[in-house]
């Protein structure tokens, strides 16, 4: 088995991570980066933009995406799972197990000849399920490494793609692999996932036409998404009525995330505004419980959407069914208007749904929503029970990018101390 040695190891490719492994590096320490997805940005570089200030969040992410692949003190792992990790001695081992790709990444330069050849085409995820890709495809344009894959879920095994291959990259045989990184230090960035709309019965378990998430409208209002602009897509129509469902499942202690999800209000209000900017004749509406702009700006930023004329509504609707011409039919207690019931219709409804954590190693204990635990957030906020091991992000829990982006520097700072300690 592969053996490979770093200072440093960042488990997660995503914001937290590039900014934890290229603060360690520029210190001149040696950072293994393992990523689970075939390209390295995380979440950040599907978003269209970042609120309040309304910033590209390509812009912000791919510099740090290039500076990392280019860094001399940073080798990054894609496609890579973290099987375990453990105390060996004064430091840490980690097995990883690379997944095959079916294409040999040392051959493989990116120049998407297979990807044009291919018969085959599959719903795409990088565009919300919205468009398609082929069967053999590189993730998206701006992706790091720029090396292709193998969907075989959907490959018929037709041999094109390996006909045009320049370089024989493609190797339908290939296997996984596991080796083992050995570090004297690690930071967990490991980031969020968002709860399935399958287990929400109360907004169509994902069946009715024209709900959608909020990760599929930040790849609407993209300017590199699936149609150009926002369309509805059960249909291609322009929206003439736009809904936003607030705490599609957070704060619910029927569900397995009783917290608050912390982001959602603001990237609603965030998605609001562009909306307001592309289709200025729809009539945009937020239901919300409670309105939490907690940052410095945030609460500007919701007056500002007030004044734009998006309408805010206190209540928690429940969707009831379609309606005439594919509409989506609301149904909620008009808590400000006396408690009456009231039934609402719009063209497109944009559930917030909650956030949970990503995949954190076994070995590193988590608190009772499953987040890494921090045993001092005050304190120490990046140090976990093991010696050693530093935590960044979403991973500790819900938070903006802002937010993210500090305590991947608080992360690192710790890091590096505690690689300083082990020289002495």
């Amino acid at each position: 088995m592969r053996l490979q040695t770093f200072d440093a190891l960042v488990v997660g490719g995503g914001i937290a991570g590039l900014e934890a492994a290229l603060n360690l590096a520029e210190q001149n320490f040696s950072v293994a980066v393992v990523e689970a997805d075939a390209s390295i940005g995380g979440k950040m570089i599907r978003l269209s933009k970042v609120f309040p200030t309304l910033d590209c969040a390509s812009c912000i992410t791919t510099p740090k995406m290039a500076a990392a692949a280019h860094h001399e003190n940073i080798t990054l792992f894609t496609y890579c799972d973290l099987v375990s990790l453990d105390r060996s001695g004064t430091g840490l081992r980690a097995l990883v197990r690379q997944k095959p790709r079916f294409v040999d990444a040392q051959k493989c330069i990116g120049c998407r000849q297979c990807e044009y050849s291919c018969p085959m085409y599959a719903s795409d995820p990088e565009q919300g399920d919205f468009a398609g890709r082929k069967a053999i495809y590189i993730p998206f344009s701006n992706a790091i490494p720029q090396v292709a894959l193998i969907d075989t879920q959907n490959c018929m095994l037709c041999g094109k793609c390996e006909k045009v291959c320049p370089t024989g990259a493609v190797d339908y045989l290939q296997q996984p692999e596991e080796f083992t990184i050995e570090s004297k230090t690690a930071v967990l960035a490991t980031g969020f996932e968002v709860t399935p709309v399958e287990n929400k019965p109360l907004y169509g378990s994902g069946k009715i036409p024209n709900v959608i998430t909020a990760l599929q409208m930040e790849r609407l209002l993209a300017p590199h998404g699936p149609y150009n602009r926002v369309l509805r897509p059960s249909d291609g129509k322009l929206p003439d009525s736009i809904a936003y469902i607030q705490c599609a499942g957070s704060r619910d202690v029927t569900t397995s995330i009783p917290y608050c999800s912390r982001v959602c209000c603001m990237y609603a209000i965030k998605q609001a505004m562009l909306l307001s900017g592309s289709l200025p004749l729809a009539d945009i509406t937020i239901y919300y419980i409670d309105i939490r702009a907690f940052g410095k700006g945030y609460e500007q930023f919701y007056q500002n959407a007030s004044a734009m004329g998006i309408q805010f509504v206190k209540t928690k609707p429940v969707i009831v069914g379609s309606g005439s011409g594919g509409s989506v039919v609301l149904r909620y207690e008009a808590q400000e208007d006396g408690g009456r019931i009231v039934t609402a219709e719009h063209d497109l409804v944009v559930l917030s749904l909650g956030l949970v954590p990503g995949r954190s190693p076994a070995e590193i204990s988590t608190g009772s929503d499953g987040f890494i635990a921090i045993p001092g957030p005050r304190t120490a906020p990046a140090v976990t029970a093991v010696e050693g091991v530093f935590a960044a992000g979403a991973a500790c829990g819900p938070k903006d990018i802002v937010d993210t982006i500090a305590e991947a520097g608080a992360a690192a700072m710790e890091a590096s101390k505690y690689l300083i300690s082990c020289e002495r």
